[in-house]
C-alpha cells in the first residue's frame, strides 16, 4: 500500500501544539478518514501530547511527520512522530490526582497501538502508530487505558482525560 508522508516545521512556542493539531486534521481530511471516527479523535489527540511534549521539555523546534495511506482501507495504519533537537530521552512521570500535566506518555502508552523512540544523529524522534481496524484503540479513546509503569511497579489502569 502507498504511503504520504507529510512534515510540519515546528517552533518551540507552545502556540505551535494548536497549529499542529489544526494541520493534522486537514491533512486527515483529505486522506478519507473521518474526522469524526476514532482514529482521527485520536490521533490528533496524540499530535497534541507529542508536540507539547517536544515544546516543553525541548525548548527547541522539531519536525512533525504523518504517515497516511492513499487508500483507507479497514486495515489502515497511520504513523505519527515527532523529531526533536534534544538528545535526552521521554521519561514518564508520575503526575498526581491533581497535576496539570505529566500524562502525555501515559496516554500515548493507552491510546496507542505502537509506539517508541529512538535516538537520530541531531537529536530524538517519538513515534506512536493506530491501526483504523483496532477494537483496543477505539475502547482507549472512549475511556483511556494503558499500562505505563509509574515508580514502584504502580501503572496508570483506567486512565481518565479531558480533552480542552
Amino acid at each position: 500500500m502507498q504511503v504520504l508522508q507529510v512534515q510540519l516545521e515546528i517552533r518551540p512556542d507552545p502556540a505551535e501544539v494548536g497549529r499542529a493539531r489544526r494541520w493534522a486534521r486537514s491533512r486527515l481530511a483529505g486522506s478519507g478518514i473521518q474526522a469524526d471516527e476514532p482514529l482521527a479523535e485520536t490521533l490528533i489527540l496524540l499530535v497534541s501530547e507529542l508536540v507539547t511534549n517536544a515544546v516543553v521539555h525541548t525548548g527547541r523546534p522539531a519536525v512533525l511527520r504523518l504517515s497516511l495511506p492513499h487508500a483507507v482501507t479497514e486495515e489502515t495504519t497511520v504513523r505519527l512522530e515527532v523529531a526533536d533537537r534534544s538528545g535526552r530521552a521521554p521519561v514518564p512521570r508520575c503526575a498526581g490526582d491533581d497535576a496539570t500535566g505529566g500524562r502525555g506518555l501515559a496516554l500515548v502508552d493507552g491510546l496507542a497501538d505502537r509506539w517508541g523512540w529512538s535516538v537520530e544523529s541531531t537529536g530524538k524522534r517519538i513515534w506512536c502508530e493506530l491501526d483504523r481496524c483496532s477494537k483496543s484503540s477505539e475502547v482507549a479513546a472512549a475511556c483511556g487505558g494503558g499500562s505505563l509503569s509509574c515508580g514502584g511497579g504502580a501503572a496508570f489502569e483506567g486512565l481518565a482525560y479531558e480533552a480542552v
